[in-house]
Formats: structure tokens, sequence, C-alpha cells
């Protein structure tokens, strides 16, 4: 049996499902169905799963669904290196969404300790072309996904710049009013930094050493001020202080982690990932993902959940068979959607398959 999949899921007043149960097995999972039809929230729900805020980053009184509005609940039986965790994670109406683990209250924290979940969306098509807020938003969920602490610290940097950035924007000029706030920045800016290298660099390895069909990258970190030196509290310190006057003119704070970008360079061609053609930088994604995988399988002792929300679609018969051959090697309960059956001819009876409809404004989820 996989390491880690879900044996059930259950989603009440989420998005367009009214209430769905799917009793699975540890096989990956085709979702089809047509456009609109309420494929994507059932992925949406099990990125609900992890810390954070899921697939869509939506807030939780954006999920519940309407016109009802009364708050929403997923709950799935995880399986996860030999054990079993029931868990759910909810939203009342107007409330903060709660987290619980085997009939306890739990922080999103350790939602990470149970399960690892890695996915690719269409949002993400573009990521080579827009800017680096999407790449780092990239980057620290992959880094999430090694060290779920990660989450933690990334929002006590932010919480600090804030407050940093609101003296800058106030002209204030008194260093005593910086300490606090650029040590708490220094300290969490150079574990983010540190999450960050090593994340990348378990990725760089498993991608070299993987027997795959999809291309490999070359992957680095980039910041506009060059102070990728900033590798250690100390020296992050310093550079926020003699960033000041800078920053004060600025009126935002210029120099740090929250700065940096993703570099990939195609290695076929020995091109930046910005440069390939449309197929090649989803390629470039899809290797980036299966990569994760294959180095949380070696970390966290599974292969992570993953989620591929219409992906064969992009994808020739060839590279979706070499696809799929990886999952089914991976030993992956991935949740894969696409607009029809034949999207997952090649899978056969090695996944379950489910046809995804709608029925008078709900979604209605049969397995086929």
């Amino acid at each position: 049996m996989a390491g880690l999949y879900l044996s059930a899921l259950t989603l009440s007043h989420f998005r367009s499902h009214r209430r769905v149960e799917l009793a699975l097995d540890d096989r990956p999972i085709a979702i089809f169905g047509s456009n609109g039809s309420g494929k994507t929230n059932i992925l949406e729900a099990i990125s609900m799963l992890s810390p954070g805020r899921g697939l869509r980053r939506a807030k939780a009184d954006e999920i519940a669904r309407m016109p009802e509005s009364v708050g929403w609940k997923v709950s799935a039986l995880v399986h996860s290196l030999g054990q079993s965790h029931e868990v759910e994670t909810r939203a009342e109406n107007g409330s903060n969404r709660t987290v619980g683990i085997d009939g306890k209250a739990a922080p999103q924290l350790a939602l990470g300790r149970v399960a690892r979940v890695v996915w690719l969306v269409p949002a993400m098509d573009r990521l080579w072309l827009e800017g680096a807020e999407g790449r780092r938003r990239f980057l620290d969920r992959i880094t999430l996904s090694f060290e779920p602490k990660h989450a933690e610290i990334s929002v006590t940097y932010e919480k600090a710049m804030r407050e940093r950035n609101r003296l800058l924007k106030d002209m204030v000029r008194d260093a005593m009013w910086y300490g606090a706030l650029e040590a708490q920045m220094a300290e969490a800016g150079a574990q983010i930094i540190a999450n960050r290298a090593t994340s990348l660099g378990r990725l760089q390895v498993a991608m070299e050493n993987a027997q795959t069909s999809f291309p490999t990258a070359e992957l680095s970190i980039e910041n506009p001020e060059d102070a990728d030196f900033i590798d250690n509290s100390d020296a992050l310190l310093a550079a926020l202080q003699a960033s000041r006057q800078t920053d004060l003119r600025a009126g935002r704070t210029l120099v740090g982690p929250h700065r940096a970008d993703m570099k990939a360079i195609y290695k076929a061609k020995n091109i930046e990932a910005k440069q390939c053609s449309t197929g090649e930088q989803k390629a470039l994604l899809l290797s980036l993902i299966l990569a994760n995988a294959r180095a949380l399988s070696e970390d966290f002792g599974a292969a992570p959940i993953i989620l591929l929300d219409e992906v064969a679609a992009h994808l020739d018969a060839g590279r979706r068979a070499a696809l799929y051959d990886e999952i089914c090697a991976l030993k992956a309960q991935a949740w894969m959607t696409g607009t029809g059956a034949e999207l997952f001819a090649e899978l056969g009876d090695r996944a379950q398959h489910f046809e995804v409809s709608d029925d008078e404004g709900a979604s209605v989820v049969n397995l086929r």
C-alpha cells in the first residue's frame, strides 16, 4: 500500500459541492467532467488539508457554497506512514478556519506533520513570464512541503516587515524604533533563505538523478540587490541597518528574502525558462513537481499527495503516458482533472475514475 493517501474524503458546502463522500484506495484519482462542473473544487478541498490557504489562496469566507453560506467543512481519513488520522478543517459562517486531527483541535502547522501535498494548477502556467512574486510563492510552497515550519517563520518575517514599512512610510528616523523589528526580520529572514536554498538543492538533485521523460533545469535563487550573500542573521541585520536611509526614501524595505526570485535554465537548450515555448514551460513545471515528489518520498518516507489540475490537456499522448507511469512508479496518490475520460485512458485500472457533473447548481460525483 502507498505510504500516504486518503481512503475517504467528505466535502460539505464547499464551493459548488453541497455534499460529496468519496471512498478511495491508494491508487491515483482521475476526475473528468465539463468545465465548471466542480473538478478543481475537489482539488482545492484536498489542498486545504495542508498548511496555508490552499491552491486558490482563498480566504475562509470565500469558500462556502452559495447561496446557503452556512460555512464549509472538509474531512478525510489520511493514511500516513503506517498510521491513520481523521483530519478535518472547517470555517463556520464568518469565522476563521480551524483544524482538527483525531478529534482534537490543532494548529495548521500540524497538518504538515500528517501529510504533504503539492500541486500544479493552470494559474501557474505563466509562472516564468510574470513577476517574481509568483515564483517566490511557488518556491515557498515547495519549501513548505519539505519544512512545515517555513510558513510560521514566513509569517513572523512578514509581520515584522509590515511594521518596519509603516515606520518608513511615516519617515521615522529614530534608530531605536527599528532595532527589535530588524532583529526579528534578520532571524526569520536568514532561516527563510536557508530553507529555500536547501529545498532548491533537494529539487536539483532529484531532477538530475531521475530517469524521466521530462526536462531538467538548472535552478537558482537571485536577488535584485545582489543580496544572496545574506545567509545568516548577523549579515542580514547589518544589511537592513545599512539600507535604512535608502528604504526611507523608497518607503519600503528593499533588502531581504522578500525580494528574491527563482530562476530556471532549460538545460537541453541552455536558455532561460521564460524564453521557452509554452509546452516547454509546462513540461519544466511538471518536472519540478515530480522532482519535489521524488525528494519528499525520500525525506518524508512517502510520496506526497499530488494535485494536477487540467494537466493532461497540455500533453501529447506519449508524454501523458510518461507522466502516469512516473506517478505510478512513485506510488503517489495523484489527483488529476480533465474534461474527458479519454485523457486518462493510459491509466486504465491503475487509477480510480470519477465523473463530476452539475445537477441544478450542485456538483455531483460518481465513480466510473
